[in-house]
């Protein structure tokens, strides 16, 4: 299972929005003789990659995999149907697949064609690998990851609407690196006032555009923002409210003649901008600021996950503090601390993976 978990996570940021997914295929000898993982959306599951590399040595063995083996047609045939002609005679399963289609479905399939049924092994890392997919398929909404950075004094900026440089650049690298696996980054329009980011992924190869989406319920984004100089890198989602188009329509037009696509979802609300967010293919985002619109997810229950980069910098009384809501990082779920050159990254889940 160790083994399929690696080839699963061959498939980090490739996949939205199917799951991430590895097999491998084990025979009675305890040879290894076929393993695969799913690379991307329409192509094979990993399950067909481990069958064809295991050939007639399938017969008899052992398929363990990440996830319930599908047993429906959607943009490929169901993956219950080939372990069952291979001659598969025992599947190990780390988990089951809440997706509607399949939902026990698969493991009732191949029980039913004499198929040993083994589920549960490695559960809780198959479920941590697929947070943002449980997440989608349970919530309706993207798996929410909250990023900051702060001094060692707990202040985020040097003072009021001026950018501020914390972390170095090792730390700047492993942000780089996250950017590259979630489908989409989103801040608030006061960080695109202050900092004029990019939001673009530099240092690291990303397969598929990246979504940059833009908070701003008062439609204060500038056309002229850096930003929309980079739409190749993936599209600019604007999300405002009904009532910001009604009063600033000209600005919503200077947007979209730059790039935007402007988003309005039914209901006001954090909560209900991110499910807007599901609709438009984001399984994942990345929160990277400001202030205030972390505190917003805070009081909306929708954060998942927290990244707190400290520096041993001091900004000292007139810098803008971090908002916490009354948040300690050792009420997370996996807390980890890792060394990143000066700084420290302090991660973990908001709620226990499931």
């Amino acid at each position: 299972m160790d083994r399929a978990l690696e080839c699963a996570r061959r498939g980090l940021g490739r996949t939205t929005p199917n799951p991430l997914v590895g097999a491998c295929i084990v025979s009675n000898d305890g040879v290894l003789v076929g393993q695969g993982s799913h690379e991307r959306a329409g192509e094979p599951h990993a399950e067909v990659h481990a069958l064809n590399e295991a050939g007639d040595a399938a017969r008899g063995a052992t398929l363990y995999c990440t996830l319930e083996p599908c047993a429906h047609t959607g943009r490929t045939g169901p993956c219950t149907n080939r372990i069952i002609a291979a001659g598969i005679r025992r599947v190990v399963s780390a988990m089951e697949d809440p997706f509607p289609h399949v939902n026990g479905r698969g493991h009732a399939s191949l029980h039913e064609h004499g198929i040993e049924v083994t589920v549960g092994v490695g559960r809780e890392a198959a479920a941590r690998l697929n947070q943002p997919f449980l997440t989608s398929v349970r919530d309706g909404r993207p798996f929410v990851i909250l990023k900051a950075a702060s001094s060692i004094d707990g202040r985020i900026s040097a003072a009021p609407g001026r950018r501020t440089a914390i972390t170095s650049a090792a730390a700047i690298r492993r942000a780089q690196y996250d950017r590259a696996w979630v489908d989409a980054v989103g801040v608030g329009s006061e960080t695109i006032l202050v900092d004029d980011p990019l939001l673009t992924v530099r240092e690291f190869f990303r397969e598929r555009p990246l979504i940059r989406v833009i908070f701003d319920r008062r439609l204060r984004t500038p056309p002229s923002a850096r930003i929309f100089d980079t739409r190749a890198e993936g599209p600019v989602l604007v999300l405002t409210t009904a009532e910001a188009m009604r009063e600033n329509g000209p600005r919503a037009a200077a947007l979209k003649d730059s790039g935007a696509t402007i988003v309005v979802p039914e209901l006001p609300g954090i909560e209900e901008a991110v499910r807007e967010l599901h609709s438009h293919g984001v399984q994942s985002i990345l929160i990277e600021g400001g202030s205030a619109l972390h505190a917003a997810f805070w009081d909306a229950k929708v954060a998942d996950y927290v990244q707190l980069y400290v520096s041993p910098l001091i900004l000292g009384d007139t810098g803008v503090p971090i908002e916490h809501r009354a948040f300690s990082t050792f009420a997370l779920f996996d807390r980890r601390i890792e060394a990143l050159g000066p700084d420290v990254v302090i991660e973990g889940y908001v709620h226990r993976p499931h």
